[in-house]
Order: C-alpha cells, then sequence, then structure tokens
C-alpha cells in the first residue's frame, strides 16, 4: 500500500431532501503520528440547486412511481453530469486543483432496517454516473458508499460517523453531533471514547415531511426560518399518535427514508391534521413539532444513559459527595433544519429540559450545510488509502470495511 499523502478532495453530497447538491472542498493529510486520525480542513463550500425537472425526476424515482429503464439510465447519467459540473465550478471558485472526488450519489432507494431484513435482502441504491465524474475532472472518483457496509450486514447508514469522530471527539466531555437534512441523524460520542463506543442512528424526518407540507399547502420548497410553524398551533394528539408509531421505538441501529417518511407519510400526517381540525398552518407546525420532538425523544429515550454510562472520565470526575453526577452534553447541530428558527427553538427546549446544551455547527469550525460534503470527501480518502470507513458500532455491520467504488480518471 502507498504511503497516503495530503490531497484536495471534493466531498459531493446530494441529500434525501433532493433539493440540490453541496460540494465541500477539502485539504486532507495523514496525522502527524502513526494511527492518528487524518487532519481535515475545510477550502470552501459550493451550493448549487437541481434544475426543477431533474429534481422532480428523482423525487419520482425516489417514491416509487413507475419510470421506464431507459429514463431511470438517462436521469442516472444527468446526474453524473450535474455532478461534474458542480465540482469543476467549485474548484474554479475556489482556485484549487482536485485530486480525488467523494461522489455519494443520490439515494432513490434505501430499505435496510431490520422489519425488511425478515422479508428478504437489504438493499440501498445511489444515483449518479462516476465515470462521467472521473472523466470530466481527470482524477479517481470514490462513489457508492453505502452498500459495502449493507453487504457486510449493517445499515448502509448513517455513514457520517467516522468524520464526527475524526474530528469533533473530546476527552473531556460527551458530544452530541446532530444533523437536521431531509432525515434527521444523530452521533452520539462519549467522553474520551474509542472508536467501537459511538452510537449513531437516523432519528426520523428531518425536513422532509415539513417540505412535503408546504409544497402541497403553500407552493413553497420550504418552511424559510419556520416562519409559517411559527404563525400556527401544534396538534398535539396528533404528534403523540405519530410519535408513538414503529419506527420511534425501535432500538438502534436503525436507518430510514423516503420509504418511511415520504410523500405517502406526509399525505397521512395532513389528513390527521385536518380530521383534528387544524389549519394550514398548523399542518406545518404539527410537522415541525414532530421533527423536533422524535430527535428530543431519540435523545432521551437511547443516547442520553448511553452516555452517561459509557464515558470514560474518571469515576471520580462523575461523582459529588458519593453520589453520581449526570455528565451534560454538547449537542452540535448542522444541516438546513439548523436554518429553520421554529425547528431550533423546539428542540432547543426540549434539550434545555434535561440540562444539555444546543450548540451550532459553526463553534466546531464547520459551517452547518458543508458537514456532510466534508464527511464525503474524508472517505474518499480513505477509501483511496485502504483504510476502513464504516463504524459497526453505528451501522451494526459485522466488520469494518473499505466503503465505495472507485472510477480512475
Amino acid at each position: 500500500m502507498m504511503k497516503a499523502k495530503a490531497m484536495v478532495v471534493a466531498g459531493v453530497m446530494s441529500g434525501t431532501s433532493a433539493d440540490g447538491v453541496d460540494v465541500a472542498l477539502c485539504r486532507i493529510a495523514p496525522g502527524a503520528r502513526e494511527g492518528d486520525s487524518p487532519t481535515v480542513r475545510l477550502i470552501g463550500l459550493l451550493e448549487t440547486r437541481y434544475p426543477k425537472a431533474v429534481r422532480a425526476a428523482v423525487l419520482r424515482v425516489m417514491e416509487g412511481e413507475a419510470v421506464t429503464a431507459a429514463q431511470m439510465s438517462q436521469l442516472n447519467w444527468r446526474l453524473g453530469d450535474i455532478y461534474a459540473d458542480c465540482v469543476e465550478k467549485a474548484a474554479d471558485k475556489f482556485g484549487v486543483r482536485v485530486g480525488l472526488v467523494g461522489c455519494h450519489g443520490q439515494t432513490v432507494h434505501h430499505e435496510t432496517h431490520s422489519k425488511v431484513r425478515s422479508a428478504g435482502r437489504s438493499t440501498t441504491w445511489q444515483m449518479g454516473e462516476a465515470a462521467v465524474v472521473a472523466e470530466r475532472m481527470r482524477c479517481p472518483v470514490v462513489s457508492d458508499f453505502r452498500p459495502a457496509d449493507v453487504a457486510a450486514g449493517g445499515e448502509g447508514a448513517p455513514l457520517v460517523p467516522m468524520l464526527d469522530y475524526c474530528l469533533f471527539r473530546s476527552a473531556k466531555g460527551n458530544r452530541v453531533l446532530l444533523n437536521v437534512g431531509g432525515i434527521a441523524n444523530l452521533t452520539a460520542i462519549p467522553a474520551g471514547a474509542s472508536l467501537d463506543a459511538v452510537m449513531a442512528f437516523d432519528t426520523g424526518p428531518g425536513n422532509m415531511v415539513i417540505d412535503h407540507c408546504m409544497g402541497t399547502l403553500f407552493g413553497k420548497k420550504f418552511d424559510r426560518g419556520g416562519a409559517v410553524a411559527r404563525r400556527g398551533r401544534v396538534l398535539r394528539e396528533v404528534v403523540e399518535r405519530v410519535l408513538r408509531e414503529g419506527y420511534f421505538a425501535a432500538a438502534a441501529p436503525k436507518s430510514c427514508g423516503r420509504e418511511e417518511f415520504g410523500v405517502g407519510f406526509a399525505k397521512r400526517l395532513i389528513a390527521m391534521c385536518r380530521n383534528a381540525g387544524g389549519t394550514d398552518e398548523d399542518v406545518v407546525a404539527t410537522a415541525t413539532a414532530l421533527t423536533a420532538e422524535s430527535v428530543v425523544g431519540a435523545y432521551r429515550g437511547f443516547v442520553r444513559e448511553y452516555l452517561e454510562t459509557t464515558s470514560s472520565k474518571p469515576m471520580s470526575q462523575k461523582r459529588d459527595m458519593g453520589h453520581p453526577v449526570s455528565l451534560k452534553s454538547e449537542i452540535f447541530v448542522a444541516g438546513g433544519g439548523a436554518r429553520n428558527g421554529t425547528l431550533m427553538a423546539m428542540m432547543c427546549a426540549g434539550f434545555a429540559e434535561m440540562g444539555d446544551t444546543v450548540r451550532a455547527m459553526e463553534e466546531l469550525g464547520v459551517p452547518a450545510q458543508a458537514k456532510e460534503g466534508v464527511a464525503f470527501a474524508l472517505l474518499a480518502w480513505l477509501t483511496w488509502n485502504g483504510r476502513v470507513g464504516n463504524v459497526p458500532a453505528a451501522t451494526g455491520a459485522k466488520r469494518a470495511v473499505v466503503l465505495g467504488k472507485v472510477s480512475f480518471g
């Protein structure tokens, strides 16, 4: 194996919201000593919206509508062109030469949780032809990160925990890295923990259900700043009824997507709100509260006690006058949901009741919207250097594996 070296890596991310592409340009280098985590420095971020027709085509595939093989093939190659365009524009904007690309692709199908496994093989599918990006950029591209973990018995998600552990772990306190994209996921890292003590999973819907409600009821792509939800009334009976459903009670490892919380779920939520006498604004407020309370509930039900019992801080620091002392956690929030003031206020209120602090991802030196792009830049660098990228403790895989497929430019 050749010795790892510093490289400029482009991390390309298009999430379950299917709203566009984020390219995070990073300079990644080996750690100073053998066994150290690599160093990652963000050079810049470029955000690009999908063309309307492309987004509509992606959503049709995601939602399981009838699409011909020819149409899916055309979409796969069209996405490759879009990803290549975005990487080229980012490289030009920030004046760098890209040596490696990590392209997550567009997830259009992801069914890997336990109820699917009992009926048949777990499956996941990401679209976006990496060979197009490799040819255009004339550099290697690592793509299709999930399947190796799924083949090893894992969920194939979340994949961000490797970045969270490498960059954001702390010897002094518990940290929770929360990402609210289309789906919300968290990584919990106990103080001073090793990689195999990391807990991570999808908590449920992030912006996905809110966005669908906004599109259906207001003709808008999203609730800017949470303004519509702020005017509405949360229908408590609807939120409580939905939170009693199966996914929220299931233990980790677990992952989800549009299969659980796509158009069908959103339509059902709207109908429930209507039956409860809710207005359009009430529907959006209720969808927002559902996201907030599913995140806080997942933390309260699965994460908080785990952090307190797993942290490697000396017991003398955990006790006061012979009595156990709860070690508080810091929750750092990233993703598009961090821009929704109403959603953030709801989550902050829930975490505050437990005495835990919510902070912006920027305080750790990474812009909220850049985090997932940075994660796939790091995963690509690890793959290119023959290093494992999944976290079995988070995904449930039987073993640590090298992720992705390489297209040589």
